[in-house]
């Protein structure tokens, strides 16, 4: 089963989501959600290590973004050749458990990543988290962005579509 969760062609759809940095414990990164053109949106901004920072992470608003018997997700992205994660989260609170999954998308052409549901790792707080159960893409209810791993400087990802499959 398809099921297109964002399409990054109106103004509108980056409305609904927010930066969520590593500014909540102290740090200095930035990062924003913003529309480019009447095709893409763009998450950028810049990762900085300083008083124990490192992190920039964009999320959609809750809301029901499941897709009962998808096997992956996909993204149709162009990036600047850094590591990025897909983040899915089962629920709506703003701090738990989210299923991440990392990614690299090319800086010379928009290309589609696909993330099978099994290379998706259950996470708290930037960590690996053994007692959450299985991601089941049914109850997905908010998607993010993160940037983190110790890659400092401005990056850049476009996005046009994310969707279940």
């Amino acid at each position: 089963m398809e099921r297109e969760l964002f399409r990054f062609d109106a103004p509108d759809v980056v409305a609904g989501w927010s930066a969520i940095d590593d500014r909540v414990m102290g740090g200095r990164s930035h990062s924003a959600l913003r529309q480019v053109d009447a095709a893409c949106a763009s998450f950028t901004g810049e990762v900085s290590l300083a008083q124990g920072g490192g992190f920039a992470s964009v999320r959609s608003a809750p809301q029901d973004l499941g897709a009962p018997g998808a096997g992956a997700y996909t993204l149709d992205v162009r990036g600047d050749g850094k590591r990025y994660k897909l983040a899915l989260r089962t629920d709506d609170a703003f701090d738990g458990v989210s299923y991440q999954a990392t990614f690299v998308a090319p800086a010379d052409a928009f290309t589609t990543i696909r993330l099978p549901l099994s290379v998706f790792v259950a996470s708290f707080r930037g960590r690996a988290f053994a007692g959450a159960p299985p991601l089941d893409p049914a109850h997905v209810r908010q998607v993010g962005l993160v940037i983190a791993d110790g890659q400092a400087g401005p990056f850049a990802l476009r996005l046009r579509v994310i969707r279940a499959e």
